[in-house]
Order: structure tokens, then sequence, then C-alpha cells
């Protein structure tokens, strides 16, 4: 038999033909390796953020204006540091009108905000929040609101805080600390907003945070609906009239008093109480 000498040539084109669809399968694999690698990186970067130890001067703070970080049970204040480290390492702030915003401003809001995390050792921290912008006081906004007749009318409102499905939350500074210096008042804006991120997470606030299974989201809506539509037709001494605006205000406003005043929630609204502790992780009654 004789060889053919045309053989290496061609196997040679076929092989130059084929070059690109395998860089372009390399390319695939290699993305998809740093896809799946990336919850791990993350999660690695994250563990070393809340073994640092926690730097003394944000301690001072939040000895000053978290007096709340200082009911926690020991673990939770281990933890809640660490948490503190990880947002403060991975958010943005960016102050407004004029307001500064330095070490003082960036840990007393993010060790409220971090209360909400503080049952989950490996939370995801607020995926969804790219920044948080800090006003001194009050901010103004422009609304469109609905009158009588079907009439739309602009209003502007000043407001204490906002918490944008875009990943932006908005603060006022003097209504972070009224909020934080007082833990037992059942009034935080700071915990309020971050409810609603949680809420937004799933892409819009509707006062049904994503919940693991459809049993618990069964459970969830139920309660959650009976105790607003009781709070709409009988106003409450404990949960504000605001609550009964909407749904998603309702969770923002219930999950302050889980926080700040669980006796008297536990009290009034058992079955809510139970479900935020569920979707917390954590149990105020014990602090």
């Amino acid at each position: 038999m004789v060889p053919d000498a045309d053989a290496p040539q061609a196997a040679l084109a076929t092989l130059a033909a084929a070059l690109p669809l395998l860089a372009l399968v390399l390319v695939a694999l290699l993305g998809l390796a740093a896809l799946l690698a990336q919850p791990w990186w993350t999660e690695r970067r994250r563990a070393r953020l809340r073994a640092l130890p926690f730097p003394p001067a944000w301690r001072r703070i939040l000895r000053r204006r978290v007096p709340a970080a200082a009911r926690l049970p020991a673990d939770l204040q281990r933890r809640l540091k660490g948490h503190i480290q990880v947002f403060l390492a991975e958010k943005p702030f960016i102050g407004c009108a004029g307001q500064h915003v330095g070490d003082e401003q960036r840990v007393t809001i993010a060790a409220q905000a971090c209360l909400l995390l503080l049952g989950q050792p490996r939370p995801r921290y607020y995926p969804r929040l790219r920044e948080v912008l800090v006003y001194p006081d009050a901010f103004v906004v422009d609304r469109l609101m609905a009158q009588a007749g079907g009439v739309v009318q602009e209003r502007r409102q000043a407001l204490a805080g906002e918490s944008w499905t875009q990943g932006r939350v908005i603060l006022s500074w003097a209504e972070t600390l009224s909020g934080a210096a007082d833990p037992v008042d059942g009034r935080n804006v700071v915990v309020h907003e971050f409810a609603h991120q949680i809420d937004q997470d799933k892409g819009v606030a509707d006062g049904r945070p994503w919940r693991a299974s459809r049993a618990q989201r069964r459970r969830w809506v139920q309660v959650m609906d009976e105790a607003f539509e009781r709070l709409r037709q009988q106003p409450s001494a404990l949960i504000s009239d605001y609550g009964a605006t909407e749904p998603a205000e309702f969770f923002a406003v219930v999950s302050e008093l889980f926080f700040e005043q669980p006796q008297a929630l536990a009290a009034e609204v058992p079955a809510v109480y139970r479900e935020l502790a569920l979707l917390y992780q954590v149990n105020p009654l014990a602090w």
C-alpha cells in the first residue's frame, strides 16, 4: 500500500480549522469555572474580613452611637462586628447636601443594617445594594399622588429614609442617630429601610420576602395578610398607622418592633413575631 503524500497536509488543515472552535470551547469552560468559583472566592474573602480584629476606633463608635449592640449576647456581638467589617468593605457610602461621611457615619449605619443579618453566619449582605446615600437631615423628593376622580398630582415629600429597587438606600443622618440612640422605642429608620432591601431582594417590595419553601411562603402570606388587614380595620397602639398603608410598609414597621420592642410585638401579634423570628433566624426575646 502506497502512503498518501497529501494526508499530513490534510490533517494539519483539519486541525487548523478546528482550533478556533477549540479555543471558544476552552474560553467557555474557563468562564464557567470562574463563575462557579466566584461564590467560593467571595465567601473566602468575607471570612477573612470577619476574622480581622475589630478596630478599636470602631468599637468606641459602637459604644457611643449604637447601644443596641451592647444588649446582644457575646456571640452575636462578635458576629455583628464581623458583618460590619464585610459590609463596610463592600458597600460605598456617599454624602449628599454637604453631609460628611466618615467612620462615624459608616459604622453607625452598618451596625444597624447588620442587625438584620445576625442570624446568618454567612449572609449575602444585601446583594442588590450598590450604595448608601446619607443626607444631613430629611430630604425632599417629588411624588405623583393619586387624588379623587383619578387626578394625579405631583407633591413634594420630606423623607427620613428610602430604599430603591435599583440598589440604593437613602438615609437622614439626624434620623439615623435618633433611631440608634434609643434601642427600645420601636423606631429605627435604618432597620426599616434595610428590611425593604430584604423585601426587594427578589425584585419588588411587596411585604413578602423570599422564603425557601412553598409551605413557608403560604404561612407567611396568611399570617402577614391577616395582621395587615386587622391593622387597617383597627388601629394599634403599638404598630404605627404607617404600617397600614401597604404590605411592604407593614413588614418594615413590624421589623423595627421585632428588634426594638420584641416583648410587645410578641404579645400583640405572636404569629407575626414567629414569622419574623424564622425569617431573621434570631429571637430578640432572649436578649
